[in-house]
């Protein structure tokens, strides 16, 4: 233990020591003029940049953040973020259009790349993270370096810069994934714990010591959580804790050989989180706690994982979401794995006690609509090939340490204050959304089910506008006394109660899905569709963008994930009309996250299937029948080559009851069986379904 400690402490004097020479020499770029005046302007820039950064570690060093007035933290915090928030993007380097148009085609996309990597120290300084900061400071060295060696030959040559960022990336990608893996599993690195755990959460100044991008949203969140009473806080930690739990019971896991559980949040919600945290406790889980990615190690995303507060500019998370364009190729790829390998191995003993994530979410945020960036980085067809094949055997590699038939997970969302002036109603009634009664929708969705299981087929057909037409294959069961398509999904792993679902097969599966607008992931898309045949998406296409080609590509990055073609991995009736009506009266439909939208009416998702990774994993519905669909013909490839049974993507996409013209249920002898007509449930024994709507 000695000699560990001593490793320990030589590390951090080296580290220190690596520190102040960065720094000693980042500190002179501002007096020098080596370059070419765009670059000399663009390293001055960089300069000042880590100057306020390393201010930042004075002042989180000598814990003087505490002693700061919250007018004093705001402006910090402003201070940290202005040159990417949307009034001051179009004349950033974080800008790939605008970075180009000042360094040049060659020199604009990596110097830009440079900036965004740089922007990772603000978390680092804040956790006391002194090789986060270094390795940064180190990196605009060597760049800057190759710019003052080449300056009499007008720059340096363009590989050598792209060399310089791919070693960056090759080298600590490791040492990062050591860290991530110890934050995704170890309870003792809680910098985010003793925030929630420990600050006066009455005291507003606590959302600023996090060293996130804070707005009125955070500070309101906040206040109304404070502002509610006791027992609707509990209520709300309860239904979060209460929903993890049981989905381990329902999907037959052992939750007794777990000992942790990631927790992932927005910040504002501390009260509620607090009370988790205590309820976790109780059931002999210790929560981990880690910061949604804002580097290349991490990967950058408008749809944030992990805890974080406001995102200052999602356009710049969108710009920089393919920035490993730059370096990858196979030997990377290699590199990343192996690191990741390493990473698990180290942490092998707290992976295996691993129970999962608990995620809460937030909605109604301004609708973001991303734009095209010309100079962004762009994945070539080659690179996206790597990208999927990385996914894919790092979805693997971590099912190796945390077992996906052991894990768990369970989500629930709230809104926030940008969806309305009542918002303080809204908050209320999604809360009443997410505590309703699920032994009344258990019996409603049993009584869905037993029709169900008497076809063959479904059909979906769209109305009005919509012009969906598919049809839908559902396994043959072999003894329908036992067995069932369909799971009777209530308030479990996806909180609020309201679908049963199956996974579908693919063989016979075929037609077009449609909306007229919908939101996956953060992003909008108009006038979706996708094309399925044989139960794969072999065409697709929106209205987003002036050409077709460029609104196929969005929809390959971001519902695709790249990949060529997806399997319908999901088909599910959500029953929440409940949900449905309170979208309706405050006029938020656009604002809905998929986890409430998609109990708003059937849906289907393309990529895994619901039980990915846990399909050995017998699961029985309350009435004790067997779920016998857990599989289709591309999963079942598991078994001979892993690589082509998963995708590592789940994307919902609902079909709303107003634009639902017909599901029916086909049966063997042909009987045709209608259990939603005209936006409506027709199916005697739903009656209570309508009646929410009737009351709107």
């Amino acid at each position: 233990m000695e000699d560990m400690l001593m490793d320990e402490k030589e590390q951090e004097e080296l580290l220190s020591e690596r520190y102040a020479l960065a720094l000693e020499r980042i500190r002179e770029i501002p007096q020098e003029a080596v370059c070419a005046e765009a670059f000399q302007k663009y390293f001055h820039k960089m300069a000042e940049f880590v100057s306020l950064m390393n201010r930042t570690w004075n002042v989180v060093e000598c814990h003087e953040l505490e002693q700061m007035t919250l007018a004093q933290l705001q402006a910090q915090n402003h201070e940290l973020y202005e040159d990417i928030l949307p009034e001051h993007y179009d004349t950033s380097y974080g800008n790939p259009d605008y970075a180009v148009n000042c360094l040049g085609e060659s020199m604009g996309p990596m110097l830009c790349f440079l900036y965004a990597e740089l922007r990772g120290m603000i978390p680092a300084a804040f956790e006391a993270d002194r090789f986060g900061m270094v390795i940064r400071m180190e990196l605009l060295l060597e760049v800057y370096q190759a710019f003052v060696c080449a300056a009499q030959d007008l720059g340096p040559r363009k590989e050598a810069i792209r060399h310089i960022l791919y070693w960056y990336v090759s080298d600590y990608y490791e040492p990062e994934a050591v860290r991530h893996t110890a934050r995704m599993l170890c309870p003792d690195r809680g910098f985010a714990r003793r925030i929630v755990m420990e600050s006066d959460l009455s005291d507003l100044r606590y959302l600023y010591y996090y060293g996130e991008y804070v707005t009125e949203n955070e500070l309101e969140t906040a206040r109304h959580l404070n502002s509610m009473p006791a027992e609707k806080i509990k209520l709300m930690a309860d239904t979060y804790t209460e929903g993890y739990r049981i989905g381990f019971e329902v999907g037959n896991k052992d939750i007794s050989i777990k000992k942790t559980v990631n927790i992932r949040y927005f910040l504002g919600f501390e009260r509620m989180i607090r009370k988790a945290v205590e309820n976790f406790d109780r059931i002999g889980l210790q929560p981990t706690f880690y910061r949604a990615g804002s580097n290349i190690f991490q990967g950058r995303s408008v749809n944030k994982n992990g805890w974080c507060g406001a995102n200052p500019n999602k356009q710049f998370d969108y710009d920089h979401k393919e920035d490993q364009a730059l370096v990858l190729d196979g030997a990377l790829v290699e590199r990343r794995l192996e690191g990741l390998r390493k990473a698990f191995e180290q942490w092998k003993a707290q992976a295996a006690v691993f129970g999962g994530p608990a995620v809460l979410e937030i909605f109604g945020e301004k609708p973001f609509v991303p734009k095209t960036k010309k100079n962004a980085c762009r994945l070539s067809e080659k690179q996206q090939k790597l990208a999927v094949e990385y996914a894919g055997k790092a979805g693997a590699l971590q099912n190796e340490y945390i077992k996906g038939e052991e894990r768990s997970f369970t989500i629930i969302a709230f809104p926030v204050p940008d969806i309305g002036e009542r918002f303080p109603e809204i908050f209320d009634d999604i809360v009443r959304i997410n505590t309703l009664d699920y032994k009344l929708y258990q019996g409603i969705q049993q009584t869905i089910i037993d029709v169900l299981d008497k076809g063959l087929t479904v059909r979906v057909k769209g109305c009005g506008d919509n012009r969906t037409d598919l049809k839908v294959q559902l396994h043959r069961l072999e003894d329908p006394v036992k067995q069932t398509n369909f799971e009777n999904c209530v308030a479990d792993v996806n909180i609020p109660v309201g679908e049963v679902f199956t996974s579908p097969l693919l063989t016979g599966t075929q037609g077009i899905l449609h909306v007229t607008r919908v939101f996956l992931n953060e992003l909008e898309y108009k006038d979706f569709w996708l094309q399925f045949e044989d139960g794969m998406v072999t065409d697709y296409g929106c209205a987003n963008f002036a050409t077709p080609e460029e609104n196929r590509k969005y929809i390959k990055d971001n519902v695709l994930h790249h990949h060529d073609r997806l399997p319908l991995g999901e088909f599910a009736i959500g029953t929440n009309t409940t949900a449905y009506v309170v979208a309706r009266k405050y006029e938020i439909e656009d604002k809905m996250p998929i986890l409430i939208a998609e109990k708003t009416g059937p849906h289907f998702a393309v990529g895994d299937t619901c039980y990915s990774h846990a399909e050995n994993v017998q699961v029985y519905n309350p009435d004790g029948k067997e779920i016998i669909a857990k599989d289709n013909e591309v999963s079942v490839l598991r078994d001979r080559d892993v690589s082509k049974a998963y995708f590592q993507c789940h994307t919902d996409i609902t079909i709303p009851y107003d634009e639902l013209g017909e599901l029916s249920v086909l049966t063997e002898s042909g009987e045709q069986i209608d259990i939603i007509r005209n936006g409506h449930f027709v199916l005697p024994g739903c009656e209570e379904l309508n009646r929410a709507m009737e009351e709107q």
